[in-house]
């Protein structure tokens, strides 16, 4: 067994690290464990976190470091393959004693309390080159990217749940907006009748292909082999939350829907973070697929803090039982 702390936070985001800094602030011990694989990595800057508009991604999360072990926290790159109880529950406490928690070739710690903020994944739809183009030119969050793509031709690639949303949210942003109807479902008169009023173009037909030229998007192509010309592709990933640690501790995955359509996967918690599990918190996209890099901070700070009131809470009864039990000793 290495090390113990009162706090092990698996994800070393902007949930995490956040929680990280509000804990050792109130000088709890802390270990980050951070695999390396962040959401927004092939993001050239990240947006709408105020003070800090158009910041690198990896220099926000290289300051977000430095500021937690500057307050004394400790952050390990590495991956935690399992974290299950570390004993029984003892009696009147419901996060029992801990849990150990195994780090992929490297130490097994143990924690007081457990703050898994592993994110999610983004499941792209099946069209060849959009992984490679991600985060750049093929888009699908209006408030990530929409600024900068103002003006230009954009498309909406239609998904299971269809692309009524986005189509609407990006001609906020540009007057060629183009939606694609791809696979999706087919649209009712009233929508037809809505993108109409609105200026948006609408293709039937397969998307089947990206048009790429001098590493920049210049359209897609059709089934039929016609391209239409782009500059920006909008596409609509499923959000499948990274919960594998959390279904192993016991913890079920919910469905988030959009209308009859499953569009992502969640681990529901209170509006602290605080799971259905005794000791185990929440925080970032793996509770929330729809929060944004802010927010994601702003709620690994809400969780840290009901994690160190829980600490006090749980220190608190056993100084009383210390106390009471010396207290009878004296009188014995």
């Amino acid at each position: 067994m290495g090390e113990q702390y009162d706090v092990v936070v698996v994800g070393g985001g902007p949930a995490g690290l956040s929680a990280a800094v509000a804990l050792a602030r109130s000088r709890r011990s802390v270990l980050v464990v951070d695999a390396g694989e962040p959401r927004n990595a092939t993001a050239e800057h990240a947006h709408n976190y105020l003070g800090r508009e158009g910041v690198v991604p990896a220099d926000l999360l290289a300051d977000g470091r430095a500021e937690a072990v500057g307050y004394g926290a400790h952050v390990l790159d590495g991956r935690v393959v399992f974290a299950g109880p570390a004993g029984p529950p003892d009696e009147g406490d419901g996060a029992g004693r801990g849990f150990d928690v195994h780090v992929q070739d490297g130490p097994t710690v143990r924690a007081r309390r457990l703050l898994v903020t592993t994110g999610l994944t983004d499941r792209l739809p099946a069209l060849p080159g959009l992984a490679g183009r991600w985060g750049r030119d093929v888009l699908h969050c209006p408030y990530c990217h929409g600024w900068e793509v103002r003006d230009r031709a954009i498309g909406v690639l239609a998904g299971p749940a269809g692309g009524m949303h986005q189509a609407q949210l990006f001609r906020q942003l540009s007057g060629s907006v183009t939606l694609f109807t791809h696979t999706g479902p087919a649209l009712t008169a009233e929508q037809s009748e809505v993108l109409a009023a609105r200026g948006v173009d609408v293709v039937d037909g397969e998307v089947v292909d990206l048009d790429v030229a001098d590493d920049r998007l210049r359209g897609v192509r059709l089934a039929s082999g016609e391209t239409v010309p782009l500059e920006a592709l909008v596409v609509a990933p499923f959000f499948a939350a990274n919960a594998d640690l959390l279904t192993d501790l016991g913890l079920e995955v919910t469905e988030m829907r959009m209308g009859d359509v499953v569009v992502a996967t969640h681990v529901a918690a209170d509006p602290t973070g605080a799971t259905a599990v005794p000791g185990v918190w929440v925080a970032g996209n793996v509770a929330n697929p729809m929060t944004q890099v802010v927010a994601s901070a702003a709620a690994g700070m809400t969780a840290g803090a009901a994690l160190n009131a829980d600490l006090v809470a749980e220190d608190t009864r056993a100084a009383l039982a210390a106390h009471r039990a010396q207290r009878e000793v004296v009188r014995g």
